[in-house]
């Protein structure tokens, strides 16, 4: 049994927070500024670690707006406050924007009203306008309270008890403009929205051989376009970073007719809302209509999407991800002291991160001047370093090959295509799908191919995985055969689990020899690592396995090394919560327990995951394996929720969590224990977690692994060497280990990394869904890099 089987329970007290003259310590919550989805998972978590914590959290309602107002206004929140609202869009606190509060006189109100319910920390989720005049008021907040005492409005001794406002902000905003961070809430549901309909577009789009015009958010950011343009397959995108220049109107319109020389039916251009050329005149979706009709006759279409981008249900990651922020601003706001400076609590790495406020505010401000000091390499470079690099791999992936000189030259363009000896020259890479499907393998693909023909390759494909390519079934790729790949579940190319036996080495290495592959780019689970680490093993006895190999994980169970994330896993973990938000819909009028049972083999990713992002009360999982006293705690605890008032109890368990207590057996157990007072029953939700069309994220990491295996490759085939890898996203970057020594990252027993940083956040479950037991703040867990 793994060690993590005896983990012992938090130790707790009984003790509340309490101020220097004995009272609980109250904390204020509050969402400002525009809506963005995921808001309530994050104050639902605020709440509940704040409870578990000892203090009182209050809704200060209506953003700023119900700190001015007072009364109902500030309201205290107990747990069941924040029942139910995991999966829901907004914020059921309310936003607005506060014009009174930006005059003393408005703040002088919204302080009075505060101290009348004894607050003075407070965590704010909200845009940088929100966190600006929050720092503001805390700065004003001695001058406040001296007049407020010096008034009458409030006692000295009251005034005396809070000399200090404490502040922790995070960051609720879909355009996912906070440098410094990699997601902001609300940003990943956004894509989502974005995406569904420039697949719904594409098909209209297609079917009329017609070009639409999509007009996204991001008035000074272009995260979304940029994104969406990458993940949706579209032809051209104009961001407020990087303005373009010059006759752009003229190549964007040679863009696109290319493509539809190409093969494309449809064509797709993204703007966003505060896109300018580089005087700084606004570039508007009607603009680009107005150019397309003009230039290429074409009868383009307007989509302004709007406010259904901040809309619906928040994804996976928005709840999961805000939860852990919510919990790590509950820690900060309780343990910071009077002379603290503010930090927003922010994600970077998928670890969670304390930057300092007005630091990180000051320099998302500075983006847009930098654009207007026409310092456009400044401003790209101040979004990070993958912003850069997606913007030049979009540049590659939608510019399709040189094709009829003279149809271009019709648009003022010198068309150069390659000489004979050049196409002769390029060396064969074939792509290959090995282990079960993964959503997002199409996407790799597709990526592939049109990263390849840049590099110079040939690009081939094999059909139906290390079986197809054993029996010669392998072809010629070009730029259009993965036109409409982009955005499509399942596999064109097919995949095998099977590994090639020894029996069927020799035949193997001879189709490798007849079809003259140069390298191969394996993108797979685990059994196409496996496979890929014997034709390594393997290269004494067959030199036609001399080639570079560079495998790329795809594998919903997210089990293999070198990488914290594998492509798929987003989707299926967002198929996972889907289908336990149903689960706990139907359960919704009942007592009853459920218990569900999610993929993964013997990694718990998806189970965990999947647990927090629902909400759920228990989660089981291989790697701490499951124990009858365990059993019999869980039973107890399940017992006394129910006669506390509780309707719903979700358990989630990993599908191999143990041989013996099965998840039919768990639920007679519970049944068993709970003697009538609910009923209990099953979920196993199956395959469905690999089905669907992949998510933005996976789309966008199987572009960025893709690019990266394929410059490993040139630079192996460019050097004449055989050096062969594995590829992964490690703590936000792009990572790469040596094929032959995979062994000494994995767990083969498992089949699963020796370490897994989503552990980690295993304390989560508990800290937002056991209510008993006070936890010290340091108890708590930062969700933090490892050593902070």
């Amino acid at each position: 049994m793994d060690q993590h089987a005896t983990r012992p329970e938090p130790t707790t007290s009984q003790e509340a927070i309490l101020t220097p003259d004995g009272e609980r310590v109250r904390v204020g919550i509050l969402t400002s500024g525009g809506d963005a989805q995921g808001m309530n998972a994050a104050v639902r978590a605020v709440v509940r670690a704040t409870l578990r914590m000892g203090a009182q959290p209050y809704a200060v309602m209506e953003g700023w707006a119900g700190a001015v107002a007072g009364g109902d206004g500030i309201r205290p929140l107990e747990w069941d406050s924040v029942g139910s609202i995991l999966h829901k869009g907004g914020t059921i606190i309310g936003t607005a924007r506060s014009a009174e509060f930006r005059e003393r006189s408005g703040q002088l109100d919204a302080a009075a009203h505060l101290l009348e319910h004894g607050i003075d920390r407070l965590v704010v989720i909200g845009g940088d306008g929100s966190l600006t005049g929050t720092n503001e008021f805390r700065h004003n907040w001695p001058g406040l309270v001296d007049e407020l005492v010096a008034s009458g409005r409030v006692s000295p001794e009251v005034g005396a008890a809070h000399p200090a406002l404490i502040v922790t902000g995070i960051v609720g905003s879909i355009d996912n403009d906070l440098v410094g961070a990699d997601m902001t809430i609300g940003t990943d549901s956004a894509l989502h929205r974005i995406l569904e309909a420039i697949d719904d577009i594409s098909s209209t789009a297609a079917s009329h051989q017609r070009t639409f015009v999509v007009e996204v958010m991001g008035r000074h950011c272009g995260y979304l376009a940029l994104m969406a343009a990458v993940a949706g397959g579209c032809d051209y995108v104009l961001v407020p970073e990087l303005p373009p220049g010059e006759g752009w109107e003229e190549d964007m319109c040679l863009k696109l007719h290319k493509g539809r020389q190409a093969g494309r039916r449809e064509s797709m251009v993204i703007v966003a809302e505060g896109a300018t050329d580089r005087e700084g005149n606004r570039i508007t979706a009607e603009d680009v209509r107005v150019i397309l009709k003009d230039r290429l006759g074409e009868d383009a279409r307007v989509t302004i999407l709007g406010h259904v981008q901040r809309g619906g249900q928040p994804s996976a990651y928005d709840r999961w991800m805000s939860t852990l922020l919510g919990c790590a601003a509950a820690r900060e706001v309780l343990t910071a002291t009077t002379d603290s400076e503010p930090v927003i609590i922010a994600e970077r790495h998928n670890r969670i991160h304390r930057l300092p406020m007005m630091e990180q505010i000051a320099a998302t401000r500075a983006v847009k001047d930098l654009v207007a000091a026409q310092d456009f390499e400044g401003a790209v470079a101040a979004r990070g370093n993958s912003f850069g690099q997606m913007l030049s791999i979009f540049e590659t992936m939608s510019t399709p090959p040189e094709l009829d000189p003279a149809a271009l030259g019709e648009l003022h363009h010198e068309a150069a295509a390659p000489s004979a000896s050049e196409l002769a020259a390029a060396r064969r890479v074939a792509i290959i799908h090995a282990g079960g499907l993964a959503p997002g393998m199409n996407t790799a693909a597709r990526a592939a191919v049109r990263l390849g023909l840049d590099h110079g390759m040939t690009m081939l494909g094999v059909h139906g995985g290390f079986p197809g390519l054993i029996d010669g079934r392998v072809s010629e790729l070009s730029w259009d055969d993965v036109e409409g790949w982009v955005g499509d579940g399942g596999a064109e190319l097919g995949t095998r689990r099977e590994i090639p036996t020894v029996e069927q080495l020799y035949t193997l290495g001879r189709s490798i020899e007849s079809h003259r592959i140069d390298a191969l780019l394996v993108i797979g689970g685990y059994n196409a690592y496996l496979a890929s680490h014997l034709l390594v093993r393997e290269r004494d006895r067959y030199p036609a396995f001399n080639i570079p190999i560079v495998c790329v994980p795809a594998s919903i169970d997210n089990n293999l090394p070198g990488s914290e994330l594998s492509i798929g896993a987003d989707t299926a973990l967002n198929n996972a919560v889907r289908s336990l938000d149903a689960v706990k819909q139907s359960a919704a009028a009942s007592h009853r327990c459920f218990v569900t049972e999610t993929m993964g083999r013997k990694c718990g990713y998806l189970t965990l995951m999947s647990a927090i992002a629902a909400g759920a009360e228990q989660v089981y999982l291989h790697e701490e394996g499951i124990t009858l006293t365990q059993l019999a705690a869980d039973s107890e605890r399940m017992v006394e929720s129910f006669r506390s008032g509780r309707k719903l109890y979700l358990v989630v368990r990993n599908e191999r969590a143990s041989e013996n207590y099965t998840t039919d057996v768990l639920a007679k157990i519970f049944a068993q224990e709970g003697k009538g007072l609910y009923d209990v029953r099953q979920a196993i939700i199956g395959h469905v977690q690999q089905g669907g069309d992949p998510t933005p994220f996976d789309r966008i990491m199987a572009t960025k692994l893709v690019h990266n295996a394929l410059g490993l490759l040139a630079e192996e085939l460019e050097r004449g060497g055989t050096q062969s890898s594995y590829v992964g996203l490690v703590e936000g970057a792009i990572a790469h280990h040596p094929l032959e020594r995979m062994y000494d990252q994995l767990d083969r027993d498992s089949r699963r990394p020796r370490e897994q940083w989503w552990m980690g956040l295993r304390e989560a479950v508990s800290l937002v869904s056991h209510s008993t037991g006070t936890l010290a703040p340091e108890q708590v867990p930062t969700f933090g890099p490892a050593g902070e």
